[in-house]
């Protein structure tokens, strides 16, 4: 069993920071479940273009307003406490947050948190090695 809180992964390797977005990394690869888990807080009036071409996320978000654009489709979603989306056919999408936006993050695969966006938002296949007791 694991247990963790927010606070304990405050400063940590798995507190992950950039200008427009800060991703508390809650489950990952190496905890071996087949999926993790984040919270990700998306600042407002940024601009967040993301792609993941080799993961399914579900976005759920628990705070704050924006809007998401289905960049495949030309839609865009309003957003907000209690939305949930999907990206189940990997696609290209773009968040803009009104307000600060807190969401919970799930992707399978999990991602090991050492995952960087390339220059078209996506996160590279990385496979863990090491799998925690």
């Amino acid at each position: 069993m694991i247990v963790r809180t927010l606070e304990e992964i405050d400063e940590t390797d798995r507190d992950v920071r950039t200008p427009n977005w800060r991703s508390k990394r809650i489950v990952l690869a190496k905890e071996g479940v087949g999926f993790s888990m984040h919270e990700t807080v998306l600042y407002a009036g940024t601009i967040n273009d993301f792609w993941y071409a080799n993961h399914i996320e579900a976005v759920l978000c628990v705070e704050g307003e924006g809007e998401l654009v289905d960049k495949d489709n030309d839609q865009t979603y309003k957003i907000g406490p209690g939305s949930l989306y999907l990206l189940d056919g990997h696609e290209h999408h773009q968040l803009l947050p009104k307000t600060d936006m807190r969401t919970i993050c799930v992707f399978n695969p999990p991602v090991t948190g050492r995952e960087v966006h390339d220059e078209n938002g996506v996160y590279p296949l990385i496979a863990e090695t090491e799998v925690a007791p």
